[in-house]
């Protein structure tokens, strides 16, 4: 089967370049409605749902590929072969956003540039790393989720969402947790808290942007500082947001932040202008 019936792509807008958008766990594309909305009239959009989430081909979800998070960087590879031959910007959440960096690691000439928005190589704290929780932490996390995978979204939803977790937002949250499959939701949860990808940071060379919130139960200011250390090429953006999807809180600094690391690439300067998308931003 074609990767773009596999991952449920969606291509919106006619731009030069294009934006291709990774969700992280528990939601599908349409969390980045509030980054499309403004990028669209400018740039080109890729949205895809990660195998075994939103509207994807669950009968292609093997646990033995996406037994780690290398599966979805292959799959995510695939679904640009198909949509384009030039190099884009991945912009991702959470585990997304580490998929797309396992891309670019394992295709550098793919990638002009990366957005990872709340991203962490681990959650586990480790010898001079704070990653925020302790093992038994997240094995206590991943227990309440397997014994109550529907509940436990309704529960967890104001950490994830901060301000918004009372909005519409919060119940469609909730709502994508029901749409998953729960034993593909377990599973895929296991792979996304216990990864730990710290190793591979300092393969990157793409140029990369991190965008943090500044009050995340999730990940702490000091991931977003260890990852800025760590991968050569990258800057480190801290916005005023609670929750851990800044993305959605907090979408017009999100998208400023996003915007002046676009005019920094190189094979983007003739790309949309920050006012133009600023005003796309305003007319939405």
């Amino acid at each position: 089967m074609e990767a773009h019936k596999r991952n449920h792509v969606h291509v919106v807008g006619d731009g030069p370049v294009t934006l291709v958008f990774a969700h992280g766990f528990g939601f599908d594309q349409s969390i980045w409605q509030c980054l499309t909305d403004a990028f669209a009239p400018t740039y080109r959009i890729v949205l895809l749902d990660l195998v075994g989430s939103g509207r994807s081909d669950l009968s292609k979800y093997d646990f033995v590929k996406y037994g780690t998070l290398y599966g979805h960087a292959k799959d995510l590879l695939e679904v640009l072969a198909e949509f384009t031959s030039a190099p884009v910007v991945l912009i991702g959440h959470s585990v997304g956003a580490m998929i797309g960096m396992l891309a670019a690691i394992e295709a550098p000439e793919r990638f002009s540039g990366l957005v990872m928005i709340g991203p962490t190589p681990s959650l586990i704290d480790d010898v001079d790393y704070r990653g925020g929780f302790k093992r038994g932490d997240i094995e206590a996390l991943l227990g309440s989720l397997e014994s109550n995978y529907l509940g436990w979204s309704n529960s967890i939803a104001p950490a994830v969402l901060g301000t918004q977790a009372q909005s519409k937002l919060g119940s469609e949250f909730a709502n994508t947790f029901c749409r998953n499959d729960p034993e593909i939701g377990k599973h895929f949860a296991r792979v996304s808290f216990l990864s730990d990808h710290r190793a591979e940071l300092v393969r990157v060379t793409t140029p990369t942007l991190i965008v943090q919130s500044s009050d995340d139960p999730f990940v702490p200011l000091e991931v977003g500082d260890h990852m800025r250390q760590m991968i050569r090429e990258s800057v480190l953006a801290t916005v005023q947001s609670t929750g851990h999807c800044p993305h959605i809180s907090a979408p017009r600094a999100c998208i400023d932040a996003i915007e002046a690391f676009l005019t920094t690439l190189p094979t983007l300067a003739d790309g949309p202008s920050k006012e133009t998308v600023a005003d796309n931003q305003r007319d939405a």
